[in-house]
């Protein structure tokens, strides 16, 4: 069904996790390099569920702020299709990962009103997909994956000239509201499919990607 909404389980950290996430139709593996995340795993670890990983899944890397010297010594090991940068890296720093490095790169953005809209208009100059994520709070440690969403009306009939996806609070029993109202093709989930932090849980997957219209591979 070339119409199914693509899925991407982010922060995996075993082999049974990324065996479960492709089983059930993920369409993206993410894997998470940012020390104060539960979900951090080293490229070591990365690289051996990299290679398990089937063929046809998109295995991404979220960073934080890396420079070339970290995002070189990753790379080196772990076999990336996509960078995620999920950081306060600018446009310009962007437009310098994505022609440094020559693989896809996708910007996370954070979204808590109006205003935090021009930067996704921004970002999509440069970047191969956006990710329309909910904005942390001030005081929260993590960049991302705090189980947190946004008011999805904000964003309801946008469309950029790239491919987007949302994030930022979903869950099993919320996706397909968020989908309904936004009109997303693409979905990221990672503390929404977790039975305790950084351990997903495969029937919230399977329960996730069934209520987003994604689909199970053969």
């Amino acid at each position: 069904m070339s119409d199914a909404i693509r899925v991407k389980i982010c922060g995996l950290t075993s082999p049974a996790a990324v065996d479960a996430a492709a089983r059930l139709g993920a369409s993206y593996l993410g894997f998470v390099f940012f020390p104060g995340s539960p979900r951090h795993i080293d490229p070591e670890t990365a690289r051996g569920l990299a290679f398990a990983a089937p063929p046809g899944l998109a295995k991404v890397a979220l960073t934080v702020d890396a420079d070339d010297a970290a995002l070189d010594a990753l790379l080196d090991l772990v076999p990336i299709d996509m960078l995620q940068l999920h950081g306060r890296e600018s446009p310009e720093r962007v437009a310098g990962i994505r022609a440094r490095f020559g693989l896809p790169v996708m910007k996370a953005v954070g979204v808590a009103t109006e205003a935090d809209l021009a930067a996704l208009t921004d970002y999509a100059r440069v970047a191969d997909q956006i990710l329309v994520d909910a904005r942390p709070p001030a005081e929260a440690a993590l960049p991302g994956g705090n189980g947190l969403a946004f008011d999805w009306r904000l964003i309801a009939g946008r469309r950029w000239p790239v491919p987007w996806m949302l994030a930022g609070g979903l869950t099993p029993a919320n996706v397909a509201e968020a989908i309904a109202l936004t009109g997303a093709r693409q979905v990221d989930v990672s503390s929404g499919v977790e039975r305790a932090p950084g351990v997903k849980d495969e029937a919230l997957m399977g329960r996730f990607i069934a209520a987003a219209g994604g689909r199970e591979r053969p």
